[in-house]
């Protein structure tokens, strides 16, 4: 499906309504709202604010070429080359040109960025970085320091409300024209809906459709589904990143060992204590995510295991250096400066969603699009490590002055309560939930680092089943969500990036192409699977 830049023109202007919109609450979200001030903005958030945002679980930090030896030039060129040959390159260009005034923006929100002692900026290298451009927090904790950092300034802002505890179920509209957000109050039957002169969609990713990920409960693709439902073309969906090294501890979420403790130097070794990345890849532990996830998950599989061993590269530095993830670590009864850090693939980052122009424009009208549930096409099949956070900044920044540039001075925001659903019986809540560890382990098992046709339709017939006892919308969005990926997925027969077809091992020349799909078409793939699984 090819999508021309005419299709982003807004329509919507001049509709007696008032308000900026924000639905999500994580790094995106809040960042837009403040860029969009003094403008009044109404944030709904899933979770109290600075809960539920993977924003904040984010630990490596945020990447940007602001050091004298890097260059916007260098960073451009190692984000196109994890791209794997898809990325927008004019959008690459401007995220990496724009990430330097990104970075003292959130210093001036008072984000605690690391400085060495002569009060300079200190990098780190993340895996497929040609430089060090990595700005961190006390080593892996810049997500919960820049959430905090925003949380504070918005508290502050009188022109930004949050309302905390509501889940995005639908979007109001006419015709392709986007208008409000009907959102529920979550675990309760309050309806209300938000009419709006511009909807910004910051909802997140969609880990926790599957079973084993680092994300957060509230990362189940909500936001996706909605925009589906309303007609948004979605691009990309079948590009899922699965972070290497989850610690394998029993833990959901599963706990994260940041990328930045094998730049620090720590290794991958299997129960033998062999270090397996040699002669997978060059760059060994510091390969692409997708060659990295896919060499542990085989040696598990063959029952040999996967650890991280941090003990001679970072040793009694760890709790100081990377007091999170040893945190989680002695959580699991592991002291990782003396002990090997168990480790597995679990679904990290969706490098899919709903497809934007270069100022966050989805293709309906009144609607943008940023962070994690947005396809920006700046990270392509396999995102480049730590520049979602960076590109969160970036489009929501654009966004905002987007909006700004549009829309005519505000009058006073408003909200009105909307007609309540029936409460559930216990025994189809029950279902419900049965119906998401369904979605949750069909996806894991048939949709996740190695992938072939048969499990493809297999997961596309249980997400079709499950969806069928499905009463509350939120859950129906989950299950859009699932097929949405699934049926992208079983379209792309090649290998590439975070998409891999043990069918199709190759990367098809010829397939080097972004990938455009709507809700339409999904039901259309799923109901072709479903007469062939």
């Amino acid at each position: 499906m090819a999508v021309s830049q005419e299709d982003f023109a807004p329509a919507y202007l001049g509709k007696d309504v008032d308000d900026v919109v924000i639905l999500g609450g994580g790094l995106a979200g809040l960042f837009c709202a403040l860029k969009l001030s003094p403008r009044p903005v109404t944030v709904i958030t899933n979770a109290p604010i600075g809960e539920g945002a993977s924003s904040a679980w984010a630990q490596g930090g945020i990447a940007a070429a602001i050091s004298e030896q890097d260059s916007v030039e260098k960073h451009r060129d190692d984000t196109l080359a994890a791209g794997c040959g898809i990325c927008e390159e004019k959008i690459v260009e401007q995220m990496t040109r724009e990430g330097s005034a990104r970075v003292h923006d959130l210093l001036s929100y008072g984000v605690p960025f690391d400085h060495d002692l002569e009060g300079r900026l200190k990098f780190s290298r993340e895996a497929a970085h040609s430089q060090s451009r990595v700005v961190r927090v006390r080593g892996d904790m810049a997500g919960r320091a820049i959430m905090d950092a925003l949380i504070a300034a918005v508290r502050k802002a009188p022109s930004i409300r949050v309302l905390e505890g509501y889940i995005g179920e639908s979007f109001l509209g006419e015709g392709r024209y986007v208008t409000g957000v009907l959102a529920r109050k979550r675990g309760g039957i309050e309806r209300l809906a938000f009419p709006a002169k511009a909807v910004v969609l910051a909802s997140g990713g969609v880990g926790h459709l599957f079973g084993l990920t680092t994300n957060p409960h509230e990362a189940n693709g909500h936001g996706l589904a909605m925009a589906a439902r309303a007609g948004a073309v979605i691009a990309d969906a079948e590009f899922v990143q699965f972070h290497p090294t989850a610690l394998d501890v029993g833990k959901d979420p599963a706990p994260l060992a940041t990328e930045a403790l094998r730049g620090e130097g720590a290794t991958l070794v299997n129960k033998a204590g062999e270090r397996f990345m040699q002669g997978v890849h060059p760059d060994l532990e510091l390969a692409p995510r997708d060659i990295v996830a896919r060499a542990i998950h085989k040696e598990i599989a063959e029952g040999r295991g996967a650890y991280l061993d941090c003990r001679e590269a970072i040793g009694a530095r760890f709790k100081d250096d990377f007091p999170t993830v040893f945190a989680a670590a002695s959580s699991a009864g592991i002291d990782p400066s003396k002990e090997l850090l168990p480790v597995a693939p679990a679904e990290h980052y969706h490098m899919g969603g709903v497809l934007t122009d270069a100022n966050g424009r989805t293709s309906l009208d009144g609607l943008w699009a940023a962070g994690e549930v947005a396809s920006t096409g700046a990270h392509g099949a396999n995102r480049l490590a730590s520049n979602s956070l960076l590109e969160a900044v970036v489009f929501a920044a654009r966004i905002a002055e987007d909006i700004q540039g549009l829309m005519p001075t505000p009058r006073s925001a408003f909200w009105n309560e909307m007609d309540e659903e029936p409460s559930l019986p216990s025994r189809r809540n029950m279902e419900e939930r049965e119906a998401i560890t369904t979605l949750r382990s069909t996806l894991a098992r048939n949709v996740g680092v190695m992938r072939d046709a048969n499990g493809l339709k297999t997961a596309l017939a249980e997400i079709a089943g499950a969806e069928k006892i499905c009463v509350r919308q939120s859950i129906k969005n989950m299950m859009v969500t699932g097929k949405i990926i699934t049926a992208a997925a079983l379209k792309r027969q090649e290998s590439r990036g975070g998409h891999f077809r043990t069918d199709f091992p190759a990367e098809d020349p010829a397939q080097a192409r972004r990938s455009y799909t709507t809700l339409k078409e999904v039901e259309a793939v799923t109901a072709e699977a479903l007469e062939t699984a």
